[in-house]
């Protein structure tokens, strides 16, 4: 395919019913550490707030780290209450470090989100953008903020927010008009973030989800790699933003899915089937994950894009009707890159 068209079909793709899906690697181009990066700041830190007998487990858990990941070391050793508790703690603590740094850069104008140039080019249904996204950062919720438009966590308040869907649905709500029988309600435009893994800013307060900007010393409600994401993501608030974040993949007419490795069981149980039924869909990332790569193969709907260098050139690798085609210079598989060559041109 010639760039030209290529360019052309990625641009029509941009059209209704688009769902985002947004993984750890848009967030992790942008300056938030990785899984790998995490997985050592754990083993380094962790020990020191250990109890004995959670040291102990601990001992068990951090060898496998290094050599085969942090989740498959939390799915061989299950943590104990306590000892999840500090790895939730720790890795909260470790990545809201990253977002401050890179949010600094934002509001002194160093620093334009990839996301915050996307959403000009995106269509604005009145229900919302919709944005799936496993990450615990909040840079997709200031990266639409900055480009405008409001953000929908179904949390209602500054300080205290709670969680209430309705209220927060409400609080979009600028004008109503009487249209003969009929009533016309005007929201503003907004995105509607879906978190099913949880958020910086969530924490657990007497026994309810609360939000809060800033740090509290109280537990942060967020699900880390391995077993406690089957048990947590069926609590609140995970449960209302995992049924909307399905719902939103059930509906949609076309994906634009950006640093995402499909290796997230809460999420596939519906966007997988969904991208196999025939739903539009673009994949953009670094590195495509096994699974991505295999459902951009098999899947002729798919438009799959990586980094790949040949010859020593850079530039992107596409799948495209399930074969791979290699473009030069093309650095469309980041989304910055994505924005400025396809969109922008």
């Amino acid at each position: 395919m010639e760039i030209s068209a290529l360019k052309k079909k990625l641009q029509e793709h941009l059209g209704d019913g688009l769902v985002l899906v947004i993984g750890s690697g848009l967030s992790c181009a942008e300056g938030v550490p990785g899984m790998g990066a995490l997985g050592h700041h754990l083993v380094t830190h962790i020990p020191a707030i250990l109890s004995s007998d959670d040291q102990k487990h601990w001992e068990k858990i951090h060898p496998l780290i290094a050599a085969e990941g942090l989740e498959v070391a939390l799915l061989k050793h299950v943590p104990t209450p306590s000892l999840e508790a500090a790895i939730v703690q720790s890795t909260a603590d470790f990545i809201a470090t990253a977002e401050a740094s890179i949010i600094a850069e934002v509001f002194n104008n160093s620093k334009t989100l990839r996301l915050t140039k996307l959403i000009p080019h995106l269509l604005k249904p009145d229900t919302g953008i919709p944005i799936v996204t496993t990450n615990y950062d909040r840079l997709a919720e200031l990266a639409c903020e900055e480009a405008g438009l409001g953000v929908d966590t179904m949390f209602c308040g500054h300080f205290a927010a709670r969680l209430a869907p309705q209220d927060s649905y409400w609080s979009f709500c600028r004008s109503v008009q009487l249209m003969g029988k009929n009533v016309r309600y005007k929201f503003a435009s907004k995105a509607n973030v879906f978190k099913p893994h949880g958020s910086l800013d969530w924490y657990h307060r007497e026994g309810n989800p609360v939000r809060y900007a800033g740090a509290l010393p109280l537990p942060r409600l967020i699900i880390t790699p391995g077993l406690n994401k089957f048990r947590s993501g069926y609590e609140s608030p995970f449960d209302k933003h995992r049924e909307k974040a399905n719902d939103a993949i059930d509906k949609a007419r076309r994906f634009l899915i950006i640093g995402y490795g499909f290796n997230d069981d809460h999420l596939e149980t519906h966007l997988t089937p969904r991208i196999k039924s025939g739903v539009k869909t673009v994949i953009l990332t670094y590195a495509l994950s096994p699974k991505a790569r295999e459902i951009a193969i098999k899947n002729r709907n798919v438009v799959a894009a990586e980094f790949r260098e040949e010859g020593g050139t850079a530039g992107a690798r596409f799948i495209i009707d399930g074969a791979e085609i290699f473009y030069p210079s093309v650095d469309y598989w980041d989304l910055g890159g994505f924005v400025k060559g396809v969109l922008s041109a």
